[in-house]
């Protein structure tokens, strides 16, 4: 048997909106993934269904064959570590539980729990675990969850932005201790993030999600390899990437810029007067997802 994540054909309905369409979608283990979309587009949905926090409204979701909802067994190799927002709980909720009390609920529900990594981790971000939850700074709030997903040491472990809040050291820290402990033990992570293109070295493959609806899911070496932007006189712009997937063109006068996608045997014809570029993950992103994408 494969150990893997596996969605088919999951939807998910609200009374006046659709927020997930028909998605299958698998997540094999041993790889980090960035699951990337607009906000709004259904990544923390997809996130809270896959680890039973919320219900589908139809398909299915299986863990190394075992189906998520209401089992225990398939539950204890999940960790959702999403981004809190104390300032919507009441005075006797999260915002008054300290930090020490949020970790020890989190050491009895993670049974793989490591509480020396939590220790460490938490002297290592400063963290006072005798502060309440709703004095904390964002940055602090994100410390938190950091700590909750890497000493769960749940085989499949989601961060929902995760760096939210933290500045530029702590980000790149973060990005160090991720990288450490999947090339230690060879956990699944899916990452939630809008900084793409920081993010973007540690994801071995992307999911992308537009509008409720999975638009892409590859390696991402591979599809950064096969992306360009062509830019040029309109007509030479067109000549060249003829018969080519193209996406977020772009007019100004009569110059043009538009990005391919060249699959296998594919390029950009020769001969014209064009600038080719390669691009990052995130201009992807925008071309794929973007203002009139």
């Amino acid at each position: 048997m494969m150990e893997l994540i596996e969605c088919k054909n999951l939807c998910k309905n609200y009374k006046d909106k659709s927020a997930l369409k028909d998605v299958n979608v698998t997540f094999e283990k041993g790889k980090i993934y960035g699951l990337i979309g607009r906000n709004g587009a259904g990544k923390t949905t997809l996130l809270s269904i896959m680890s039973a926090q919320n219900p589908a409204s139809g398909g299915s979701i299986t863990v190394d064959g075992e189906a998520v909802w209401e089992n225990p067994n398939a539950l204890k190799k999940i960790c959702f570590s999403r981004e809190l927002n104390v300032s919507q709980t009441s005075s006797n909720g999260l915002g008054a539980m300290k930090v020490k009390e949020y970790l020890k609920i989190a050491s009895i529900y993670y049974p793989l729990w490591d509480k020396d990594m939590a220790k460490k981790l938490v002297n290592e971000f400063e963290l006072d675990v005798n502060k309440k939850m709703g004095a904390l700074s964002k940055g602090m709030l994100s410390m938190v969850t950091i700590v909750v997903a890497l000493a769960s040491k749940a085989p499949y472990t989601f961060l929902d932005e995760p760096v939210a809040g933290l500045d530029v050291i702590m980000r790149e820290y973060f990005y160090k201790l991720l990288v450490e402990e999947y090339s230690e033990t060879g956990r699944t992570f899916i990452i939630s993030t809008h900084i793409i293109e920081e993010a973007s070295p540690m994801f071995e493959e992307v999911v992308m999600i537009k509008n409720g609806t999975l638009i892409l899911k590859e390696n991402t070496e591979e599809l950064i390899a096969s992306a360009f932007h062509v830019n040029g006189k309109a007509e030479d712009v067109d000549a060249a990437t003829e018969g080519l997937s193209k996406y977020h063109e772009e007019i100004i006068g009569r110059s043009k810029g538009v990005t391919v996608f060249l699959k296998n045997g594919e390029k950009i014809k020769e001969g014209y007067d064009v600038t080719v570029q390669p691009v990052n993950l995130q201009q992807i992103f925008v071309a794929l997802c973007g203002m009139g994408a």
